[in-house]
């Protein structure tokens, strides 16, 4: 089946929800029954771990060798390190984000007594005051701190308002959602992901589309601190995608138009076989692509692999500029990802291999071309 048509306002009115819903690290139970909801109501069984990673199964023709897609719920954040003297609060960052982009942030902190706004200021605010050392003080976590719109002027107030260590600060996302198909915003990673995948399921529903396999629709909760989909897959799933930013930069193939495949990140290639299945969908269903390599850059498909789980795995990305930071992307890509997964999930399962856990040699694939043109001259299966 070629790609299917994506509902384009569906997909950005569900990013629009996700990025109004704090979910750092840690604090991912509101945006887990959000998405929850949604799954069901489009007509998907859904399941949760005990920490709450998602995990919506759509039936397919057969269980073995079932594909699943991966997003993440969890966004950059900080938590309360110490409560100051001055009444500030000290901070820690949630995943690896830099202390440059908190500087001047909205924030909400969560605490057991309620919810406070702050800023994140850095440590010499006022030009009235510090004059040129404002542009002189250092860059860090050590050189910021959290002003609370609260009466909070010392550390014994900071303690009346029942505010601790350990409190989440969630970082507003002040998102822009232009006409000429441009969204600013911070946490698009992993949002957009999200709603990406939602838009695919939403087509793929109202089209009643048939999948060779069961397709097994995860959502992690903690892939900013490296756990990502460690614990969520099951035995039967052969092959995992996960659906990601990629880095528009200097130096960086990424792209924010079309889709951005990853031949590999920092840890090590992608799996040979379904990166080039996923190139071809792209050439025979017309949608833009291009391939680029992460060098500081991990995902949900590292975790699952150092976790043990024997499956394929490969990353599809929307180009991001200024990952982590103030970050940009246009709705082009986020469609393009939306129809590649769709061509992917109802493509034909080409590894009947990839069924069975352990086997034998017949049916193994072959690489590079070399050994294709082997099998050729030989007159055998590729995969034989």
């Amino acid at each position: 089946m070629p790609r299917l048509a994506i509902d384009a306002q569906y997909l950005t009115d569900q990013l629009k929800a996700l990025l109004n819903i704090p979910s750092p690290t840690g604090y991912t139970d509101t945006v887990v029954r959000h998405v929850a909801k949604e799954l069901e109501r489009l007509g998907l069984t859904v399941e949760l771990t005990r920490r709450g990673a998602i995990s919506a199964l759509r039936q397919g023709s057969r269980r073995a060798s079932a594909r699943a897609i991966v997003s993440h719920l969890d966004t950059l954040g900080a938590q309360v390190k110490r409560l100051k003297e001055n009444g500030r609060l000290e901070l820690v960052p949630i995943g690896h984000w830099s202390a440059r982009f908190a500087e001047g942030a909205r924030v909400t902190v969560f605490s057991e007594a309620g919810t406070y706004r702050g800023t994140i200021l850095p440590l010499k605010a006022s030009g009235h005051t510090y004059n040129d050392e404002i542009d002189s003080l250092p860059v860090g976590w050590d050189y910021i701190e959290l002003r609370v719109d609260a009466l909070a002027r010392d550390r014994t107030e900071l303690d009346r308002l029942g505010i601790e260590i350990g409190d989440t600060v969630a970082v507003d996302p002040q998102p822009e959602f232009m006409d000429n198909g441009f969204i600013v915003s911070r946490h698009l990673d992993n949002k957009a992901g999200v709603a990406v995948m939602l838009a695919a399921i939403e087509s793929m529903e109202r089209t009643a589309a048939a999948t060779p396999v069961d397709i097994h629709w995860l959502f992690t909760i903690a892939e900013e601190v490296g756990v990502g989909a460690a614990s969520i897959l099951t035995p039967d799933v052969a092959s995992m995608i996960a659906v990601d930013n990629g880095t528009s930069a200097p130096g960086q193939n990424s792209s924010e138009f079309g889709v951005t495949i990853a031949m590999a990140d920092q840890s090590g290639p992608f799996d040979y076989h379904l990166t080039k299945k996923l190139v071809r969908l792209c050439q025979d269903e017309d949608i833009r692509y291009q391939k680029d390599i992460f060098r500081y850059y991990r995902s949900d498909s590292a975790s699952a692999i150092e976790a043990g789980h024997d499956v394929r795995t490969a990353l599809i990305t929307f180009g991001v500029d200024a990952s982590h930071g103030y970050e940009r992307i246009h709705t082009h890509a986020l469609r393009s990802l939306a129809e590649l997964i769709t061509a992917y999930a109802t493509s034909p399962v080409e590894i009947e291999r990839d069924r069975n856990i352990h086997a034998g040699i017949k049916g193994f694939t072959r690489q590079p071309a070399v050994e294709a043109a082997q099998a050729r001259a030989e007159d055998l299966d590729p995969a034989e």
